[in-house]
């Protein structure tokens, strides 16, 4: 009985997919897919970097990337569990925080829980 109830419960951010969104984007492919799961984080997080100091000749002096990056994972992994769940109760509940902490995370970081929704149009799922 408890399934049946789960699956008429459709919250906002069901079809939620940033994977299927950057596909049909032409942004990522199978192959890419395949190279990033065989990534650890820290890897990629400092490929990530090494790409964006490439651009200016390998120089980031000025910029705090130690005191930044704590910000910068924080509003990712926000993000992401606004993204993939159905309310905002269960998001906190999958960062280990209150509601009223997320909403606090939510003003800091001047996230519109909107823009989280991957959604893809009907015709491309």
């Amino acid at each position: 009985m408890w399934k049946k109830k789960l699956r008429e419960y459709k919250g906002k951010f069901e079809n939620y997919s940033i994977r299927k969104k950057l596909n049909s984007e032409k942004k990522i492919d199978c192959n890419f897919e395949t190279i990033l799961n065989s990534l650890t984080l820290e890897e990629i997080i400092a490929l990530k970097l090494e790409l964006a100091a490439s651009h200016i000749n390998h120089k980031l002096y000025g910029f705090p990337i130690i005191r930044s990056i704590k910000f910068i994972v924080r509003e990712a992994v926000i993000m992401f569990a606004l993204s993939a769940t159905r309310t905002p109760k269960d998001a906190a509940a999958v960062l280990g925080i209150t509601e009223r902490q997320l909403k606090e995370e939510i003003e800091k970081f001047d996230i519109n829980p909107k823009d989280c929704n991957y959604e893809l149009p009907d015709d491309t799922n």
